[in-house]
């Protein structure tokens, strides 16, 4: 798809009124993206059952390197489930996430994850919060403090770095826990709907910061919401999950230019296309 602005609305007007959509209701084979990106990720026959209950049935689809990647779905699908065995945090039953090539080892790869409500440690300052990961990950002294001062600055948090969450406001926080994320240059980066207890102009100012940061640090990003609308102005790629058992039910490719306009005649559609996909369930 192509786009051209017109000059008299300042729109951008879509010159291919076609929506890429790709029906996945099959055993949601190889879904990658159609730019020319070598696949970062790579989730193979996904699937969890807790007891006789089967959650998550034979997901597969790949993540190109520095793709943001939202996904969708109806409440109760399973998403943080998704999220939690592609974190490796629970097992899977079958299946598999690759990273690079190689079986998904948080001993050996950066995966980060963003949870839904902010996890700034009370008893650390912002600068110790942000700095956490690369304790853990035992960054050499030189390089922590190096890449926190970068990213202090980068998300507006350098004139606070001696500061408890206490003593900062909602947003600050929020930006405490996705800069933790960031600053581990992570392989792969997994956020749970981030943005869903905040007010809609705190959450669009988060959403621009974040497009910002992964356009800068250019990390693969598996963002998961219920908002289609967050995930129309995020993604470059949208997959749709049906309900339980979850499978892939469609991929959307969202090809629009940024920043993005809600009121974009293309945004409107593509809005419209996956809010339809999940209401015929």
């Amino acid at each position: 798809m192509t786009s051209n602005a017109n000059p008299d609305t300042g729109r951008v007007e879509p010159s291919d009124p076609a929506i890429p959509v790709r029906e996945s209701f099959q055993r949601s084979g190889e879904l990658t993206s159609r730019c020319n990106r070598r696949p970062k990720v790579v989730v193979k026959d996904l699937t969890k059952r807790f007891g006789e209950l089967l959650v998550l049935d034979n997901i597969s689809f790949s993540v190109g390197e520095g793709e943001f990647l939202c996904i969708v779905g109806p409440t109760g699908c399973g998403k943080t489930t998704f999220l939690n065995c592609l974190s490796k945090l629970i097992p899977t039953t079958q299946g598999n996430i690759f990273i690079d090539d190689a079986v998904a080892d948080p001993r050996k790869h950066h995966i980060s994850f963003v949870f839904q409500e902010p996890t700034a440690m009370p008893w650390r300052t912002v600068a110790q919060n942000i700095a956490f990961g690369m304790e853990l990950k035992r960054f050499p002294t030189d390089k922590l403090q190096e890449r926190l001062k970068y990213i202090l600055g980068l998300v507006g948090l350098s004139d606070t770095a001696n500061l408890y969450p206490n003593q900062i406001s909602a947003s600050m926080v929020q930006r405490i826990t996705v800069a933790r994320a960031f600053v581990v240059d992570p392989d792969l980066l997994l956020m749970d709907e981030p943005y869903g207890q905040l007010d809609i102009k705190l959450r669009y100012y988060l959403e621009d910061e974040l497009i910002r940061l992964w356009q800068t640090l250019k990390s693969t990003v598996i963002f998961v919401t219920h908002n289609i609308e967050e995930a129309v102005y995020l993604a470059e790629r949208i997959l749709v999950l049906s309900n339980k058992p979850t499978r892939i039910r469609a991929e959307v490719e969202v090809d629009l230019p940024r920043p993005r306009r809600l009121v974009d005649p293309r945004f409107v559609e593509i809005r419209k296309t996956v809010t339809e996909l999940i209401r015929w369930w």
